[in-house]
């Protein structure tokens, strides 16, 4: 049998999501926080997934957790949707909205997945480059939507690699204009502090992204999706009965009770992003860019490849996107502890004046 042959084109195109497992002391490429939850709230959980009964299903459709981000977020019951991640809400929206010829637009650089579910759920991917400012470029994609209506659009807010948030009144001049769903992506929020949910109001196809990933809970996979009830009430049926596991329910509602602890190390995380940048912008030949994120996008003058390579013989892990065009020297860097970022400097300054 050729399994190739049973294959979708759309999947035998693409390349497997690559997630670098070399072994390494500083980790360093992933956007996580590097903050453990404090002791005292370690027993408290670990007290609390003690109590989850494992013999059972958890409750399908995360009811009681709907309600209580809700809650949080000032809006109905019915326009919250929890997944597996975001990734799962964002493979949950291109397969709802997926049709013959249906197109998702998406800027590039940005969110891989955002390309890797559009493409496996059968949707068309118009990918337009960002402008030279890594901002977007606005008329690029108003003539891209007139000739070729995307059913979804997606805008990471702040975008990742890059790390800026797009400028507030050409995402609007999308939402106003876009014929499909636009999906602004704000899984860097705690970092930001930015956020669309004023404008759910305003904008039928507004949909937001939200994720405990970033702030301390990756491990968890736990995703958040508001938008308009209409919308939300099509893609429940899409959505896996189970989806969301006891344990990550459990540390859902652990994050809505201990919230201000994990808020805390947020702004700790963005002290060090602050200090992180200020010792890259000292560097002879590195160049930081301003960021919204838990990270730091930035090129060297030097051989992007062979930065990397040196900094994993030392030990730490980054994210190397070096390429052709504007992403040619390109690297990110997650900010880490205040002595993992210390290290992280000392060992790169020694391999560019090396």
């Amino acid at each position: 049998m050729d399994i190739r042959a049973l294959i979708r084109e759309e999947v035998l195109a693409q390349e497997a999501y690559s997630v670098e497992t070399a072994p390494c002391r500083i980790k360093l490429d992933a956007n996580e926080n590097p903050l453990a939850i404090p002791a005292e709230l370690r027993k408290k959980f670990a007290t609390l997934l003690a109590s989850v009964p494992l013999n059972r299903y958890p409750e399908a459709g995360s009811v009681a957790l709907t309600a209580r981000f809700a809650a949080a977020f000032g809006v109905g019951e019915d326009q919250v949707l929890l997944g597996n991640g975001s990734d799962e809400l964002i493979q949950i929206l291109c397969a709802a909205l997926a049709r013959p010829g249906a197109e998702v637009m998406i800027p590039v650089p940005t969110f891989v997945m955002y390309r890797i579910s559009a493409q496996n759920a059968g949707c068309r991917v118009e990918a337009v480059p960002l402008d030279g400012a890594f901002d977007l470029d606005l008329e690029a994609m108003r003539e891209r939507m007139a000739a070729h209506p995307p059913v979804l659009t997606f805008l990471a807010w702040p975008n990742n690699p890059t790390g800026n948030c797009f400028t507030p009144e050409k995402i609007e001049t999308i939402l106003n204009e876009a014929p499909g769903i636009v999906v602004v992506d704000e899984a860097y929020f705690h970092f930001s502090g930015k956020t669309f949910l004023p404008l759910l109001g305003r904008y039928e196809n507004l949909v937001i992204l939200r994720t405990l990933s970033k702030v301390g809970l990756a491990a968890m996979r736990i995703g958040l999706l508001i938008g308009p009830p209409g919308l939300v009430h099509e893609l429940r049926k899409v959505r896996l009965p189970y989806n969301i596991n006891a344990l990550s329910q459990a540390a859902a509602g652990f994050y809505l009770d201990e919230e201000e602890a994990f808020l805390k190390q947020a702004r700790k995380i963005r002290r060090h992003r602050g200090e992180l940048f200020a010792a890259m912008e000292a560097l002879t030949g590195i160049h930081p860019r301003p960021t919204d994120a838990n990270f730091i996008f930035f090129s060297c003058d030097f051989d992007a490849d062979r930065v990397y390579k040196s900094l994993m013989e030392r030990g730490i892990l980054i994210k190397n996107l070096s390429a052709p065009g504007t992403m040619k020297g390109a690297m990110r860097v997650t900010v880490g502890t205040s002595e993992e970022n210390r290290q992280f400097i000392e060992v790169l300054r020694d391999i560019i004046s090396g």
